[in-house]
């Protein structure tokens, strides 16, 4: 990406495939102002820096980037899950992972490695053969992965492909989100949803555990009000149970 702020403005106005009088509407400033800073004729403010930050939803890593083009310091930090200032939000996803048992629940990252689950989420990644650490993309890319595990994987890729897809778009663009979206399109091809009415409310994943079949389904939580890169890419992700003897399952592997 370019280093100068006019030219970073512009390729991320361009993203958010945003005319000059749209942005300016969105972000309360005159269009004329918009052409000046894109062309470096005028110099933005460190408040109007944020200000077209925040309009143009860019990622808090790369409002930093256009701060320092600009000539401001960076005002994001990424601070590790373990530092004591982040002791309040470890507490909130532990509550928020433990209260959820007996059934599985994850922590996953910008982009989808396994940073933690609680028991049943533990138990789920041991029979995957996975820990805390792994790529839950690369995993599910290994060939016959999909199937294997899932009995509607071709419905799932196709949802996956297009939730990385979305992803991606709102970081302005990440390879790997990309190539998986990519991969998993391709194992999908044409989902068809023909004669069986209706579609249920949510995608249930029937999930393929000792030769039987548990549907779930999944709820997907982030910090809203994060001011931190690496909280704002925290993705705590639920499953739930479809039916009764999925609930059954999962209460009796609690114990």
């Amino acid at each position: 990406m370019t280093s100068d702020f006019g030219g970073q403005l512009r390729i991320w106005r361009g993203k958010r495939r945003m005319s000059q009088l749209q942005l300016a509407l969105v972000a309360d400033v005159s269009a004329r102002h918009i052409a000046f800073l894109e062309t470096g004729r005028a110099k933005p403010s460190r408040h109007m820096v944020l200000r077209l930050g925040e309009a143009l939803e860019v990622p808090r890593a790369e409002r930093n980037l256009m701060l320092d083009a600009a000539g401001y310091r960076a005002v994001y930090a990424r601070r590790p899950l373990d530092s004591a200032t982040m002791e309040p939000i470890r507490k909130a996803i532990t509550h928020m992972i433990a209260g959820h048992m007996p059934y599985p629940a994850f922590v996953f990252d910008r982009r989808w490695t396994v940073m933690d689950a609680n028991a049943s989420g533990h138990a789920m990644l041991s029979g995957f053969g996975l820990t805390d650490g792994d790529s839950f993309i690369d995993f599910l890319l290994e060939p016959g992965r999909g199937t294997e595990l899932v009995e509607n994987w071709h419905e799932v890729a196709a949802h996956l492909a297009a939730r990385f897809r979305l992803e991606s778009a709102h970081l302005g663009g990440d390879a790997v989100l990309e190539q998986a979206a990519e991969a998993l399109a391709c194992e999908a091809g044409e989902v068809d949803h023909g004669g069986r009415g209706d579609l249920p409310p949510v995608l249930a994943v029937r999930f393929r555990f000792g030769g039987k079949v548990y549907p779930m389904f999944s709820t997907i939580t982030q910090f809203g009000t994060a001011d931190d890169i690496a909280l704002a890419d925290i993705k705590i992700e639920m499953f739930f149970p479809s039916d009764e003897a999925c609930e059954v399952f999962f209460r009796n592997m609690a114990g």
